[in-house]
């Protein structure tokens, strides 16, 4: 099942359940795919559905840093829930220990030794983690490991 078609079947059960919080944002990830489809001219495979994920979660959790400095409350709330939503179509989360096992096994294979290899590193670190971490924490830890 692809996750078109499970987002058509969720938006069914919110359209049925009258959850308009989360019919909304099951729409707005819906046209997210569909509008990449779009640009692409094809359908869209499993990583590219799970690029343009990645894209909505990390669109939220920047809106609600923004939202958290500025002190609206009732918008964090909301973009929590949100996020909440987005999740559940996400990979499963790596674990920072994970992550450091990943992140240290590129540097051994790419002989990284300064911030200069900075690039080869995440150049093989961010295709396997993609979608189930957060970029951010992948740039600190590569970061950290290398120095």
């Amino acid at each position: 099942m692809t996750l078109l078609n499970r987002l058509n079947d969720d938006i069914k059960i919110a359209m049925k359940a009258k959850d308009k919080e989360t019919l909304s944002v099951l729409r707005m990830m819906k046209a997210s795919i569909q509008n990449e489809e779009i640009k692409k001219g094809d359908s869209l495979s499993a990583d590219e559905e799970l690029t343009v994920l990645s894209r909505e979660m990390k669109q939220r959790k920047d809106s609600l840093n923004e939202f958290d400095q500025a002190g609206r409350v009732d918008l964090v709330e909301k973009l929590n829930g949100e996020i909440v939503i987005v999740s559940k179509y996400m990979p499963q989360q790596l674990s920072e220990e994970e992550l450091r096992d990943i992140i240290q096994k590129a540097i051994d294979e790419s002989n990284a030794t300064s911030m200069k290899d900075f690039g080869k590193v995440m150049g093989i670190v961010m295709p396997q983690t993609k979608g189930k971490a957060d970029g951010q924490q992948v740039n600190a830890l590569v970061k950290e490991l290398i120095s």
